[in-house]
């Protein structure tokens, strides 16, 4: 199979940049599951810009420094200018592709106040903005099917990477089992995020990591893999989001004492804090012995908003509660707990989605990356809401902007298929020729529940060294896995033990990353360590892996700009 372009990832980067490429070049698209499924739909509260429709004093400038001050001064200036700039644009562009977008009393596009945002920036389609945009893109995108080929439900097994170059990708038919590798001038990642790893966690179960553990088996670096953010409000025990439009609307966080905790943390935004710290405040409630009824969970109260505005507003959330904890928040507080939800590293890459190879700046030639699964660095150490389907459709744009500048100096380069199959063929070959005993579902659920209660919202040595030496203990247990279903029809037990492959390397390099990163900042919080140290860590990690399998950590500075890093308060 040989197409101009291949990108792996149907979400909102990944469609972002077939838009830019259709019409112009041979595309093509790999997903492990359908476009309308990608999992940019799950995004619920809304996407941020800076059109001043309901705050007339609004700017890019403003948007600017929340999404710096909120990313604990770790995100590259110059990388967040370019993104807020370009996000008005975004939002007018998705508007006339058809995004229903809610209105206002004038009629304009409605925003809403979210976390860390000084003005209420938050543009939404009720509390379903990411399956709206999901869907106006991959309706658009199919207008083009002369120039666009789907392999839907195809699996990614590696990235074809040598000498500097990204030559195509090994993937699987999922239906059939069936491994073929693509040629491509040009390769762009959008293969989202990590978050499956833990035990509470908001992400499907498609995101596995796979993306960026491909770029990190071909020898390319990391960044910033212990910046894991945790979302204040997942559904008690399931994880499932509660979208921060129900704070940005007007929602209460309570404790078992009845009271509105967030006062003792952030005094002057209240349940508008960035997300890092109502996190760090709601496991503090918890540890402190002040959730509900002295349990693990505290509530989000929304019966104050009123019956007409949460089915306006928060439909969807409604829905979810009812759905799974069996709880109308119309009646009822509804309860919640912190839930892992999105990972601020990923694959590096410049300005222009261009891919790094080391921490010098060397371009990868042909490879490219937008979206969560690559760290531009917009987020730094902690992300605002409603910035990640702004960043996914800003730099999927720009991606496909790029390869259209650089295509003409890329080719189809020579590929050894037998080689490139033949190292994936073994992975395969030893899960299915396994004769251990043990259960790649035990041991998925040890590592989720070690990632959780070892490298979460809180994190000190000696757990982490705990967390580390678990990762070590269960990597080799999955040596000794075994699979029942020697199939190749659609066979799920072997791609989930292939993604259970994927989560415990790049666990590893979590843990790794928070254990050297002797500070707190954003996402990344030390009890041993409870200060931000900008002296001696004002630098992101890039983890790569050595040719005799040791992991390498190397740092690069933070691009700084306009702002100096300060002392966040809110």
């Amino acid at each position: 199979m040989k197409h101009d372009v291949v990108i792996i990832g149907s979400g909102l980067a990944g469609l972002s940049a077939a838009m830019e490429l259709v019409g112009n070049l041979d595309v093509a698209i790999v997903t492990k599951v359908y476009p309308s499924r990608s999992h940019s739909g799950a995004a619920q509260g809304g996407v941020a810009a800076a059109v001043a429709n309901h705050e007339k004093d609004d700017t890019p400038d403003l948007h600017m420094y929340d999404t710096v001050k909120g990313s604990d001064f770790l995100a590259d200036q110059d990388a967040v200018e370019y993104m807020v700039n370009a996000a008005p644009d975004t939002i007018i562009k998705m508007e006339k592709l058809g995004c229903v977008f809610s209105r206002d009393g004038e009629q304009k596009i409605a925003q809403r106040a979210f976390g860390g945002h000084s003005r209420k920036r938050s543009c939404y389609a009720a509390d379903r903005t990411g399956h709206a945009l999901l869907h106006v893109l991959f309706e658009q995108s199919m207008k083009h099917k002369k120039n666009l080929t789907l392999y839907n439900e195809y699996y990614l097994l590696s990235l074809i990477y040598k000498d500097g170059v990204a030559k195509g990708v090994v993937v699987m038919d999922s239906k059939t089992g069936k491994i073929d590798i693509i040629y491509a001038k040009a390769v762009m990642f959008g293969t989202g995020g990590y978050g499956r790893a833990y035990n509470i966690t908001s992400n499907a179960f498609s995101c596995t990591g796979d993306g960026i553990v491909a770029a990190y088996r071909a020898g390319l670096p990391l960044e910033d893999m212990e910046f894991v953010q945790f979302h204040p409000t997942g559904l008690y025990q399931q994880g499932i989001l509660v979208s921060e439009a129900a704070r940005g609307d007007g929602g209460y966080l309570i404790n078992g004492k009845g009271e509105r905790f967030m006062e003792k943390y952030a005094p002057s935004v209240m349940e508008l804090a960035p997300r890092d710290i109502v996190s760090r405040a709601e496991q503090t409630e918890i540890n402190e012995g002040r959730g509900i009824d002295g349990k693990d969970y505290v509530y989000i109260d929304l019966r104050h908003l009123g019956k007409e505005k949460i089915l306006e507003r928060l439909p969807q959330i409604r829905q979810l509660g009812i759905d799974f904890v069996g709880v109308d928040c119309i009646d009822n507080p509804v309860p919640i707990q912190p839930t892992a939800h999105y990972s601020m590293g990923g694959i590096p890459t410049t300005l222009d989605c261009r891919v790094l190879a080391d921490v010098d700046g060397t371009i990868v030639k042909g490879f490219y990356a937008g979206g969560e699964c690559a760290c531009v660095s917009v987020h730094g150490a902690n992300r605002l809401g409603t910035n990640s389907l702004l960043e996914a459709c800003v730099f999927g744009e720009k991606a496909g902007r790029t390869i259209l500048e650089d295509i003409a100096s890329l080719s189809h380069e020579d590929i050894n298929e037998e080689d490139e199959k033949s190292v994936v063929k073994k992975r395969i070959d030893n899960i299915f020729a396994s004769p251990g005993t043990e259960s790649t579902n035990a041991i998925r659920n040890e590592l989720k529940i070690n990632m959780t209660n070892n490298c979460g919202v809180y994190r000190e040595k000696s757990k982490l060294e705990t967390a580390l030496s678990t990762v070590k203990e269960l990597q080799e247990k999955f040596k000794n896995s075994k699979i029942a279903d020697k199939s190749k029809l659609f066979n799920t037990e072997l791609q989930e033990a292939l993604e259970l492959q994927n989560m415990l390397e790049f666990s590893e390099l979590i843990v790794k990353g928070a254990l050297e990163r002797t500070e707190s900042r954003g996402g990344h919080s030390r009890t041993d360590y409870p200060k931000r140290d900008d002296d001696n860590w004002l630098k992101h990690t890039f983890v790569s892996k050595q040719p005799d399998g040791s992991i390498e950590l190397k740092y690069k500075p933070v691009t700084i700009t306009k702002h100096q890093p300060v002392e966040r308060k809110y």
